[in-house]
């Protein structure tokens, strides 16, 4: 497949002389079609990559074409009052207090991550003892790589304990920041999951909000992928306690119908952005905010940002919550109904469920018949390895891939449904096709 993908750009990135802007877009807008996974196809439904709504991509061509940069107000007016807006509308979707909270549009949560982790390190300064970062193993990567990039270490963050359910258990993250402070070390944030990318698992944001202040540390909650939860009346409950945060990020590039990139950091107090401050003189005089000209400098690691806030912009104006709502309830009805479906029939040559759906992920594996001399669970993870790599190469459907555990017998497949114009009927055609792909590798391993 990389082969094939390969001879289709053949051709020089840089020749000598141009073919035409023309030529030039069409040949290698057929190469892009031709050699991506289409996430608005209902057998697509390998990651947290969602097909975008038209009216988002419209917008974002709007953005592209009047390329505006939110450095400095004289480059955006109406792209600053729109992020300054839409901030506060989702500030207030997550329970911070109204003209208080503060935040900034991202490339997603891994940003968002890092910004979080950021100013929790800068909040009071320079302390004795090594910075902790605390969160449960199931948390995303990006929260490693977000403590290297600080300048923390990798080794600075802490997992702590998941119960059965997957989420954190309070009483070991209570426990944990007692150990670090024992050793003289420093807990300096707490990163709670709403929303874990394999299975959905959301943490107990109060029980985590709890222990926070119980210790004086920064609660951050991930919500990258959970936060658009909050559109739906169903779900919402699922973050309760979300509020008590100092911190939130959310990615409506996911349950929010958004082209890439479009990330949203949001702050309880927007005076937290303090160890963001910095002027420059030719981007944002001090006179010039003092006239009422406002900038967003001191809100963001980027200096050149684009308007990724129209495109959120106009997509909510065009659904409001409820409508948005809708859509996280469809997926979510769809991610219940792939669960029953593959609870139905259990044993070998069938599918076998990880657990029950939180949000619109659906873990599980093909259940291979027992093979001589092999042992069981080791041929498990081979074959649906394999199954998921046929259908992929085939180009009939992209399913996800994790482990769930360690050692062998860990390998699951996942279903992310993010498509709320799927079907029940391409949900179960997506399960049959796996289950044929299980079949036949297992005839040929």
């Amino acid at each position: 497949m990389d082969a094939a993908v390969r001879r289709a750009l053949e051709g020089d990135p840089l020749p000598e002389r141009g073919v035409g802007q023309r030529e030039a877009l069409a040949a290698l807008t057929r190469v892009l079609a031709y050699g991506t996974t289409d996430p608005a196809d209902p057998l697509c439904a390998g990651h947290l990559h969602c097909p975008p709504l038209a009216v988002a991509v419209a917008a974002d061509l709007a953005a592209s074409a009047l390329n505006p940069s939110l450095d400095s107000w004289d480059q955006a007016p109406a792209a600053t009052a729109l992020e300054t807006e839409v901030v506060a509308a989702l500030a207030g979707l997550t329970g911070f207090a109204p003209g208080l909270a503060g935040g900034t549009v991202t490339t997603g949560g891994t940003e968002s991550n890092l910004l979080g982790l950021l100013l929790a390190r800068d909040r009071e300064g320079p302390s004795a003892g090594r910075h902790r970062v605390l969160c449960s193993d199931a948390a995303h990567f990006s929260v490693r790589r977000s403590a290297a990039l600080l300048g923390m270490g990798d080794d600075a963050v802490v997992p702590v304990a998941t119960g059965t359910d997957h989420r954190i258990d309070p009483g070991a993250l209570d426990a944990v920041c007692r150990r670090v402070l024992a050793a003289n070390d420093r807990p300096t944030a707490i990163v709670a999951t709403a929303g874990t990318t394999d299975l959905g698992a959301v943490d107990p944001l109060a029980a985590c909000a709890d222990v926070a202040r119980e210790h004086g540390v920064w609660l951050h909650v991930d919500a990258a992928y959970g936060g658009g939860a909050l559109f739906s009346d169903r779900l919402a409950p699922l973050l309760h306690g979300v509020d008590r945060a100092d911190s939130v990020g959310l990615d409506l590039h996911k349950l929010g119908w958004q082209p890439v990139a479009a990330g949203v950091f949001l702050v309880r107090d927007r005076a937290l952005f303090a160890p963001l401050t910095h002027r420059a003189k030719y981007l944002n005089p001090a006179d010039d905010e003092d006239a009422g000209l406002p900038s967003l400098l001191g809100c963001s690691p980027r200096t050149t940002r684009r308007a990724d806030v129209f495109k959120i912009a106009v997509t909510l104006r065009a659904l409001g919550r409820e409508g948005l709502g809708a859509l996280v309830d469809r997926c979510h009805a769809l991610a219940r109904h792939a669960a029953a479906r593959i609870d139905r029939d259990p044993g070998p040559g069938a599918l076998e469920l990880t657990a029950e759906p939180v949000l619109t992920t659906v873990v599980f594996r093909y259940v291979p018949h027992p093979h001589p001399g092999e042992c069981p669970a080791r041929h498990a993870d081979l074959v649906n390895a394999e199954l998921r790599r046929r259908l992929l190469t085939a180009g009939q459907a992209v399913v996800g891939r994790t482990e769930i555990g360690t050692g062998p017998g860990a390998v699951r497949l996942k279903l992310t449904l993010l498509n709320p114009y799927a079907s029940e009927r391409d949900v179960d055609a997506l399960l049959h096709a796996v289950v044929a792909a299980g079949r036949a590798a297992e005839r040929d391993l």
